[in-house]
């Protein structure tokens, strides 16, 4: 691992993930995921490192391979209503909110496995902002690793993907990042593939006063020559 460094990156838009990135709603997944898998008989500890970042009915159809779509889909419509319910020790991870208030000067938007209901519940709960384009599952046809969020919350935003920065903590979203053409920010420990740039978190990540350069303090990945000037 080398030396942190500082660098400046300069986009129009910055577009976030919510669970792991903003909010830690870790214990709350879990319980609602720990609920489910007791009801199907499955130990939860041989399935739980896929659920993050992905659509749940994804999640189960590996899981239950054999078991009909209309099932998976109406068990993941129970889950999410149980996660609405149960945001108990959901929180803004640190700097989350400085982060966030120090974007609403320029584009930003969030793209999130979660239904518009989920990501508002628990936006609420961290006492978060809810940016005016929020991308949910029920926007796009395929969730992460396909780009379709990202490039759906570019449009909205009327930025190019290549001036768009993502920050992500999940290897689905960095790999849905990637395929979107957009600059990838990684935070809170590294995942596969590289983003562009490994911060060990948002304390890390400046927007600074002119509003369309990000400065970092981080681990520089060397991926496809990206533009980052140091």
């Amino acid at each position: 691992m080398q030396n942190k460094r500082t660098g400046e990156l300069r986009v129009r838009a910055v577009l976030l993930d919510l669970d792991g990135t903003l909010v830690d709603s870790h214990a709350a997944v879990r319980r609602s995921w720990q609920r489910w898998a007791d009801a199907v008989g499955i130990p939860l500890e041989s399935f739980f490192h896929r659920t993050h970042g992905r659509p749940g009915h994804e999640v189960m159809a590996e899981v239950l391979p054999e078991r009909p779509l209309a099932e998976n889909l109406a068990d993941n419509r129970a889950l999410l209503a149980d996660e609405i319910e149960d945001t108990d020790g959901v929180r803004a991870l640190p700097g989350a909110a400085r982060l966030l208030a120090s974007l609403a000067e320029m584009p930003w938007a969030i793209v999130t496995a979660c239904t518009e209901p989920l990501a508002r519940a628990r936006l609420a709960a961290a006492g978060l902002a809810t940016p005016e384009v929020l991308v949910t599952s029920e926007q796009t046809d395929a969730g992460k690793p396909d780009p379709a969020g990202y490039l759906l919350a570019a449009r909205r935003l009327g930025v190019e993907p290549a001036w768009c920065a993502v920050v992500e903590d999940a290897s689905a979203g960095v790999r849905a990042a990637i395929a979107a053409g957009m600059h990838v920010i990684g935070v809170g420990g590294p995942v596969e593939p590289a983003p562009t740039w490994e911060l060990a978190g948002l304390d890390d990540l400046e927007v600074l006063p002119d509003g369309v350069l990000l400065r970092l303090v981080g681990s520089r990945v060397h991926r496809d020559g990206a533009p980052i000037s140091t």
